[in-house]
């Protein structure tokens, strides 16, 4: 396809990609988006740009279901130092305290790390995207501000011990989405009482996605000409990225309704968010159906 609409291709569907260390999500979204020649894109679940892993690029319509894919669980890789707070949580802050840790035995340290398992609390760091009247954390930081932050309810579903040597901790991570790694490894320094930060971060795992399925933004400019034909397929359906919603089907009267915003009636109950298909098994969208069967549109791609 040709390049004469200046505003880019009207394509739909998911990109799974594998953000390189050193981008922020959102160059590294607009780099796929320039790549595609997409006019519509999005991404879901930011990554700081010192950590990697998968980063899903929604082209088109397929940005009305991020949302519901950002609810799902993570996984994480990460390697923390110990002995070392910085102001950011990170390696690319500056360095504010150092303990000694050289004392710490592996059986105190797997103690203190797997204690974080199951529902805690965490109070969000002043260098994330959090808004304070209209304003993100990170720049009151930069500013030397700091602003009182609510401690939130977050799960860790599983924490496995990967190995400690010199001073580096290394651990896989799954957990409920709102999890701060960074947080969490302060949290697990200061248990330790000696404090620590995150030197390396991959996200492997977002919800129902590994970390193997995704493609390297150098991968997908390999597949790069001026047909598009190899590179769009790459591109997942949308309805692929929720396996967890149940699928309903309509009729060709029901599927007009929900077009034009109207409710239909189903034989089925329970309350739930569904996908919804028209008669010939295309995907419309999103709709929420209620106890009663009724379904309303939620999120369509009309």
């Amino acid at each position: 396809m040709s390049r004469r609409n200046p505003k880019g291709r009207d394509i739909n569907g998911i990109v799974l990609l594998d953000k390189d260390v050193g981008l922020s999500s959102n160059a590294a979204l607009q780099k796929v988006k320039r790549l595609f020649f997409a006019k519509k894109a999005g991404h879901a679940g930011a990554l700081d740009p010192l950590a990697s892993g998968i980063l899903p690029i929604f082209l088109g319509q397929a940005t009305k279901v991020a949302q519901f894919l950002l609810e799902d669980d993570k996984r994480y890789f990460v390697r923390a130092k110990l002995g070392q707070m910085s102001d950011t949580g990170d390696c690319e802050g500056s360095i504010i305290k150092v303990q000694p840790f050289e004392h710490l035995n592996e059986s105190e340290i797997i103690s203190a790390a797997t204690s974080f398992k199951g529902d805690i609390l965490q109070i969000p760091p002043m260098y994330s995207a959090l808004k304070r009247d209209g304003q993100p954390l990170y720049k009151l930081a930069r500013q030397g501000i700091e602003v009182k932050r609510e401690a939130r309810p977050v799960t860790i579903y599983k924490m496995t011990y990967l190995g400690y040597e010199n001073g580096i901790l290394s651990l896989e991570v799954t957990c409920s989405t709102g999890t701060y790694i960074r947080t969490l490894i302060e949290d697990i320094g200061k248990k330790l009482g000696c404090g620590a930060h995150v030197v390396e971060l991959r996200r492997t795992g977002f919800a129902h996605i590994d970390v193997s399925q995704t493609f390297k933004f150098s991968d997908l400019e390999a597949l790069a000409s001026d047909d598009y034909q190899a590179l769009d397929e790459k591109i997942l359906a949308s309805e692929t990225m929720l396996p967890n919603l149940e699928g309903v089907h309509l009729s060709e009267t029901q599927s007009v309704d929900i077009k034009f915003g109207r409710e239909v009636q189903t034989d089925k109950q329970g309350l739930l968010k569904v996908k919804l298909f028209d008669e010939k098994k295309q995907f419309l969208g999103i709709g929420q159906r209620q106890e009663n069967g009724i379904i309303a549109p939620k999120r369509l791609f009309v």
